[in-house]
């Protein structure tokens, strides 16, 4: 057991999914109020039906040596970040039990461990504190944790006003340079901007060749690949392959295509309050047809329906390669074209000028939200096949195996002054 870093046995998580009330008026919206507590009450002592169980892990077993980097990779509602929050004693299993051997650094959601009042300066000292980390060791890494986080204007400022861009730069910093045994590392990291995400991958490398060991949770397919020999991977909150990483990711590719046959509005894995959901997507070229070629703009059609009307939405659509990077990111509020307000239900069309992509497959994530709250996120929710045509007018079809995207370029000669 001395080579152990992480013994986890028979893990399971269990919730109880709560049912939302229809809203009411006059007589019977006041007998309801005053009679929650009651019926909360009873709810709770009752054995919950099964429709009312969610199981994010069951049953899962698994251990991790000293210096090993091991990735995490699922779709949506899989259970990685239940896994993670366990390990980091967030929340307690509902059965079985996990075994951390060593000093845990987390980096989990957007402020875990920070205390807002506090200023950054402050929140280093106490995440220090909380690793168990003595005053002389921390203000050795002080300044290397200041200039990762990029943040020293800021240092003394409580971080409640930090962006969420900052406070990921500093709880990463802050995680990674308190030298932890165990760094367990959420999707966080999405949040932060494409050259911050490649300075932290560059020094979780440097941490795994130090000699610790490594849990990365992540959907950057490119990532994983780059920092993880191994990985394990989770469906519906158990482990269903583990090996070598490029093998789990084909294996998690092939579920996605499986996942992507099922109706959107069936399909069970997105996230979001549900308020609003998508109902249905499609894609074709810019002139309402199919195939799409190198050449074409897109015409994306999303239906969806609420409870409600729509303040101030917002859709977005992400299109990605097959390692799960992004290509294209589209948001309504940045284009401006959308209302203010929307109906219960209908058809938002999104069309785009030409795409320029190399031929082949790619992945197209949406999301949907209002006045800043997550309604639905569907992940994988269409396979955009792009069809290859004589883009450049040569007779010579381009190839993606040298790169994503087509530039219209011209080439000529000058001849050399005597």
């Amino acid at each position: 057991m001395s080579d152990i870093a992480i013994q986890v046995e028979n893990l399971s998580k269990r919730y109880r999914i709560g049912k939302a009330q229809l809203p009411a008026d006059g007589k019977r919206s006041l007998l309801r109020k005053a009679t929650t507590p009651f019926r909360y009450l009873a709810s709770t002592l009752r054995s919950p039906a099964e429709d009312e169980i969610l199981w994010a892990l069951k049953d899962i077993s698994f251990e991790v040596r000293y210096g090993e980097v091991i990735g995490i990779i699922g779709r949506n509602g899989a259970g990685k970040s239940t896994l993670l929050k366990i390990l980091s004693r967030i929340t307690e299993p509902t059965s079985g039990h996990a075994m951390l051997n060593g000093r845990v650094g987390s980096l989990l959601e957007v402020g875990t461990g920070f205390h807002p009042e506090l200023t950054g300066r402050e929140n280093i000292y106490l995440n220090g504190a909380i690793l168990g980390m003595q005053r002389k060791e921390i203000e050795q890494k002080f300044d290397e944790i200041v200039d990762f986080a990029e943040i020293e204007k800021f240092l003394d400022t409580p971080v409640k006003r930090y962006s969420s861009g900052m406070y990921v730069r500093l709880a990463f910093a802050v995680a990674a340079h308190l030298e932890p045994e165990i760094l367990l590392v959420d999707e966080v990291l999405a949040v932060g901007d494409a050259v911050f995400q490649k300075k932290c991958i560059g020094k979780m490398d440097d941490v795994a060749k130090q000699g610790r060991t490594i849990l990365f949770v992540s959907h950057n397919i490119a990532a994983l690949l780059s920092l993880c020999p191994t990985s394990y991977l989770i469906h519906n909150g158990q482990i269903i392959t583990n090996g070598e990483t490029t093998k789990v990711v084909n294996r998690y590719l092939v579920n996605a295509k499986r996942i992507q046959g099922i109706a959107l509005e069936d399909r069970k894995d997105r996230n979001g309050n549900g308020v609003s959901r998508f109902t249905s997507i499609g894609i074709t070229n810019s002139k309402d047809a199919l195939p799409i070629k190198c050449s074409d703009g897109i015409r994306i059609t999303l239906g969806y329906k609420s409870s409600s009307i729509i303040e101030h939405p917002a859709f977005l659509i992400g299109i990605y390669d097959q390692l799960n990077q992004c290509i294209f990111f589209l948001d309504s509020r940045l284009s401006g074209w959308l209302p203010e307000q929307l109906p219960d239900s209908g058809q938002i069309v999104c069309s785009t000028e030409p795409l320029n992509l190399t031929p082949g497959i790619c992945k197209v994530n949406i999301a949907l939200y209002n006045n800043d709250i997550l309604l639905d996120h569907v992940v994988d929710a269409y396979e955009l096949n792009i069809e290859p045509d004589d883009f450049y007018g040569t007779g010579r079809i381009p190839e993606r195996q040298r790169a994503l995207c087509l530039l219209h370029n011209k080439w000529q000669y000058l001849e050399m002054q005597k």
